[in-house]
């Protein structure tokens, strides 16, 4: 996480912003002021929040690569920022995701 904060080129879904507040408040027992000051902290990085065009998009990555619908949400959001990395931690699928 230090590297991403240090990296000027940083994005982020909105879809991961909610999940990462859910997960640090149950799972890593953060406290909600805690877990705020995080999303704070983010708030200079590039965030997509999805239109029903980018619904339609995930649908189809979803089909195409046979992935969850919740990880077609966050590859559609990466394709939308333009990121050439994506960080999750746990794709169900190896597949290939290159246009």
């Amino acid at each position: 996480m230090t590297r991403l904060f240090a990296d000027r080129a940083r994005a982020v879904s909105i879809q991961v912003l909610t999940e990462f507040y859910s997960a640090a408040t149950k799972k890593l027992k953060f406290t909600s002021t805690e877990a705020e000051d995080i999303l704070v902290d983010m708030a200079v990085w590039a965030i997509h929040r999805p239109v029903h065009d980018d619904l339609i998009r995930a649908s189809h990555l979803h089909r195409r690569y046979n992935i969850s619908w919740w990880d077609a949400l966050i590859v559609n959001s990466a394709t939308q920022l333009g990121c050439d990395v994506l960080w999750s931690e746990d794709f169900r699928t190896a597949s290939s995701m290159a246009p």
